[in-house]
């Protein structure tokens, strides 16, 4: 089989390295100059596993332009990012071409999907960890899953998922993708932003347990307003839990912080916001939430949205 994958960031190099090291022809597509500089590294990535060995990984790169078709891509860039993406790389995808989604929050997904009426577009929800140690160095930090559905709940799992779990690459499909989406959804609200607004760890949230819990309360009563029942179901314990198994983890969006990127912040506080007001659900907490986070992203010089 052969793969694209489309964002060099810590999950589309933990893909790559990963589908690459069991023998599956991947392209990784980047921009111009980050190309030049991959190439000048010998087109490699390191990539150190989950037992901290640290290997070499030669990876093709090419960039968004070349003609060659597309069987199967895994998109891994940013959320506010991804319609843009796809467009710069559309002249590439065949009717039937796999597209699948790797962006946290919710309505990327639905944005991509709409401009590409003539490809299987999935969508994958992941709880493993990554991050870059270095441009090209990708360091596996966590276990976890990776689940795979589609917004069409009459599609069906596609015939290489099997052999995902073949090559040691934990996965399931996911039926249900929506209520998957949607609790990851909480999830994010729940950790990335108080993760940035007090600049630390994910373990380090254990102080701030009250508050978290009068979020979660006002978020449990947002998905049950918006049908998401099972999503909904003892969301603070759940995210007790994530807090203590990725307690050395850096979220996501604070490593964006970190490195002066662009957050996700609208597709993770900013569309929660917007749900519960439709659906006039309690938001009190939330909104403060979300007006602290852009309050502290101003005071970084960063985008508010």
């Amino acid at each position: 089989m052969s793969w694209h994958v489309l964002g060099a960031g810590s999950l589309g190099c933990l893909w790559a390295a990963r589908l690459q090291q069991a023998g599956q022809t991947v392209s990784l597509i980047m921009r111009p100059p980050r190309l030049a500089r991959f190439q000048a590294a010998d087109g490699r990535l390191l990539f150190t596993n989950l037992q901290e060995h640290t290997r070499s990984v030669p990876v093709h790169a090419e960039t968004a332009s070349s003609q060659q078709p597309i069987q199967r891509l895994i998109l891994a860039c940013k959320a506010y990012s991804a319609t843009e993406a796809i467009a710069g790389i559309r002249h590439r995808l065949l009717p039937g071409t796999e597209v699948i989604l790797l962006q946290n929050g919710i309505g990327s997904q639905q944005q991509v999907s709409r401009t590409l009426p003539d490809c299987r577009v999935l969508v994958a929800s992941t709880t493993e960890g990554a991050w870059l140690k270095d441009d090209f160095h990708c360091v596996h930090a966590g276990a976890g899953q990776t689940q795979f559905g589609s917004l069409n709940h009459k599609a069906s799992p596609p015939d290489w998922l099997h052999r995902l779990k073949d090559y040691a690459i934990p996965c399931q499909w996911q039926p249900d993708i929506h209520g998957v989406l949607w609790r990851k959804l909480a999830t994010n609200c729940l950790i990335n932003p108080l993760t940035v607004i007090y600049n630390c760890r994910n373990g380090a949230l254990v102080q701030y347990l009250p508050r978290i819990r009068q979020l979660a309360d006002e978020l449990e009563q947002l998905l049950q307003a918006a049908g998401q029942h099972k999503a909904a179901e003892d969301l603070y314990g759940h995210v007790r839990q994530v807090i203590d198994s990725t307690a050395a983890n850096t979220s996501s969006m604070l490593q964006d912080v970190q490195q002066q990127r662009r957050t996700e912040i609208s597709y993770i506080t900013g569309f929660a916001l917007h749900q519960a007001r439709a659906l006039e659900a309690p938001h009190q907490q939330l909104l403060a939430l979300h007006q602290e986070l852009q309050q502290c992203l101003v005071r970084l010089h960063l985008p508010a949205d």
